[in-house]
């Protein structure tokens, strides 16, 4: 418990409208997006520049505080979570872009930057910055590294880690630090920016951020496919990809997501389908036209049993509009969302589905199943009330045994969402004592008195403060 003159000198250091220190107030500061998981941290402080930070560490320090960095909270591993009380730190009011650079193409901006402000703020210079996490209007650019967040632009264009170039922050003992540059070549000493992006917060504290931007796409078209057998359209996916057309969005969503969505916008979406296809091709026109059409071959032959062209920008943008609601439509359904997002070999797709549709019968779990298909990337939701017990155990039975699959054939147990405190034990399958251990040393280099985001990434003793009711490979 903070002293009053702990409390005191913080509030004079960062602004006393800047510390958050009642029960109430602190309440919101222990949940993410994840269902299940919450803590309760000590304190939240939100400084709004490097100093002020600064002095919030080195209470931090002197108080033995632990540190919990935090974005927007859309996170869905529990990543922001406090496992064991502390000091949450939100970057949320260190918002300002710093700087378009349009001759060297680059941004720099600070960590609490929406991700969708710099999309907008660079789209108006006529560049292009392609990272798009489906929480993009919410979610802040340090998170985005933090996580290294994908999109549905993610196929095409890769994710966030590919449009760092440089990151400025502080280590947990108040060591401040720099890595990389706006040089497109740059092989100095270790790639600790590679490291930090991904590491969720357990490594450092990320205040500014300098990304890469390119020219955007002189044309797009746009291409709706729907299928009643969603193994086909998993077969598909893999036909487009090893015909060598890459497009820039490639997504799938099943009858309930499709049902859902339609329930949520009503825009007309078939609901007999067993699956569709959102499928965007972008580039030079004249490219554009030869990939669309190499796609309404591959779908032909498939064959698909409808498919819809946008007609025109608007149409185009509506219909990835409803792709990025399906997790909202999905959450309407049930008090309790699970959202997991596996990810396979694309090869694998289809025999993916197939497992995801035995492993609904054998649990009676109800799943919604959308996502990047061309990443292989899904998101397998179930929708659940955690108050049932036994629906509960079946959920997380249901996703134990998926991801021995999707580890048997060479995927992994996270695409996008990060491993926080629900996947500990899953990642844990997938590296083995091993490689854990070499994470855990490189852990330790970086943050040797494990302040930093702690009861992250690493299987250890649960902390009685943090509540989680998760099944087995969830703690």
């Amino acid at each position: 418990m903070l002293s009053k003159t702990a409390v005191d000198h913080l509030r004079s250091k960062v602004g006393a409208e800047n510390v958050y220190t009642e029960k109430e107030d602190l309440l919101v500061y222990g949940y993410d997006a994840t269902p299940e998981l919450h803590g309760y941290p000590e304190v939240a402080v939100f400084p709004k520049d490097r100093e002020a930070l600064r002095a919030a560490l080195d209470l931090a320090r002197q108080e033995g505080l632990t540190l919990i960095p935090r974005g927007a909270a859309t996170g869905l591993s529990g990543g922001s979570i406090p496992t064991a009380g502390g000091m949450v730190i939100g970057m949320t009011r260190m918002n300002r872009i710093l700087e378009i650079d349009e001759e060297n193409l680059t941004a720099t901006a600070e960590a609490g930057v929406i991700t969708i402000d710099l999309f907008n703020a660079v789209a108006s210079r006529g560049l292009f910055y392609p990272p798009d996490p489906g929480s993009q209007n919410v979610s802040t650019l340090g998170g985005n590294v933090a996580e290294n967040a994908g999109g549905l632009r993610g196929l095409k264009y890769g994710v966030t880690r590919n449009y760092v170039m440089a990151l400025q922050g502080f280590l947990p003992d108040g060591t401040e630090f720099t890595t990389g540059c706006k040089c497109v070549k740059d092989v100095a000493g270790y790639s600790l920016r590679d490291l930090l992006v991904g590491s969720e917060g357990t490594l450092g504290l990320i205040t500014e951020v300098t990304v890469r931007l390119i020219t955007p796409p002189r044309d797009k078209r746009t291409l709706l496919a729907y299928f009643r057998d969603i193994r086909t359209a998993g077969q598909v996916v893999s036909r487009i990809i090893a015909s060598r057309i890459i497009p820039a969005t490639l997504e799938i969503m099943d009858q309930t997501t499709i049902n859902c969505v339609e329930d949520y916008a009503g825009i007309g979406l078939p609901r007999q389908m067993a699956a569709l296809l959102l499928i965007e091709v972008d580039g030079h026109p004249a490219v554009v036209a030869e990939e669309a059409e190499g796609v309404r071959k591959i779908l032909a032959e498939a064959p698909a049993d409808e498919v819809h062209e946008a007609t025109n920008a608007q149409e185009a943008a509506g219909l990835a509009a409803a792709r990025r609601t399906a997790l909202s439509a999905v959450a309407r359904v049930s008090p309790t969302t699970i959202l997991e997002d596996t990810t396979v070999p694309r090869s694998h797709l289809a025999e993916t589905f197939a497992e995801i549709e035995r492993l609904k019968a054998k649990y009676q779990v109800r799943v919604a199943t959308f996502g990047h298909a061309g990443d292989g990337n899904l998101h397998p939701t179930a929708v659940t009330d955690e108050r049932n017990t036994k629906e509960l155990e079946n959920v997380h039975a249901f996703f134990a045994e998926l991801y021995e699959k999707v580890l048997s054939i060479g995927g992994t147990v996270s695409g996008e969402h990060g491993i926080g405190i629900a996947k500990k034990g899953y990642l844990l399958r997938q590296f083995g004592e091993g490689g854990m251990g070499v994470m855990r040393r490189i852990k330790d280099a970086f943050d040797p008195d494990g302040r930093l985001n702690p009861g992250k990434i690493f299987q250890e003793k649960a902390s009685p403060s943090t509540v989680r009711t998760q099944g087995e490979g969830h703690v």
